[in-house]
């Protein structure tokens, strides 16, 4: 068995973030994200059905949670456990450096 690299074949450039599913079963996905400068829209909101654990593996990213009036500031290894419906949006990832996520999606 060949091993994998979560920091691999990434693009050197990227218009948009990139969503990269690792495992998937019926009640969880496991998913890389790679950002480069990326933000969520003004005004928009993940709203999301599942819970989601996401821990940053490289680079810098703001995290703000609806409620909130300051972003929480992820540095490499960190992690937060987002509740299923709790709105949140990325307000920046670090423009000069590819911001390497993993999410895990999973019901209760």
């Amino acid at each position: 068995m060949t091993p994998a690299n979560l920091f691999a074949a990434i693009p050197g450039s990227l218009a948009d973030e990139l969503f990269e599913p690792l495992l998937q079963g019926a009640s969880f996905r496991l998913e890389r994200i790679v950002s480069a400068g990326q933000a969520t829209p003004v005004g928009e909101w993940y709203d999301q059905e599942r819970h989601e654990w996401v821990v940053l593996l490289r680079g810098r990213a703001g995290l703000l949670f609806e409620g909130d009036s300051e972003p929480v500031v992820l540095q490499p290894g960190d992690h937060v456990l987002i509740p299923a419906h709790r709105r949140h949006r990325v307000v920046w990832t670090e423009p000069r450096e590819k911001t390497v996520w993993l999410a895990l999606h999973y019901d209760e």
